[in-house]
């Protein structure tokens, strides 16, 4: 019989990019930025600013299983699937329902706290 924790629904995303899809390596490495983010350091005179520059996974809470391989809540695919989207005929992507036991899921809560926190 099933253990009687909640189970919460989510959705498992993998993706590879086609490499030679792209037209140059700048293009390739838009699509990673905008979904990674990035920093940007500028040196000006003798100083040197650094800054964080946000993706969408900065926006969307997950749990990160592989280098291209993340769980995002369920309720958050639509917005992914818009940016996979975009990007059909550079990469190929798949999702998957899976269901989060309570410490996964408090995982992405976590990941939610930390991030008000920063605000």
């Amino acid at each position: 019989m099933m253990n009687t924790i909640e189970k919460k629904t989510a959705v498992l995303i993998t993706f590879t990019v086609r490499t030679n899809r792209f037209d140059s390596n700048s293009e390739r490495n838009k699509f990673y930025k905008e979904l990674y983010g990035w920093k940007q350091v500028v040196k000006k005179e003798e100083k040197r600013y650094t800054y964080r520059r946000d993706g969408l996974l900065d926006e969307i809470p997950h749990v990160k299983v592989d280098s291209s391989i993340f769980i995002i809540m369920k309720r958050h695919m639509e917005r992914m699937r818009r940016f996979l989207d975009e990007w059909e005929d550079k990469i190929k992507w798949d999702m998957f329902d899976v269901l989060l036991d309570k410490e996964r899921e408090k995982m992405l809560r976590g990941w939610i706290d930390e991030r008000e926190k920063r605000v």
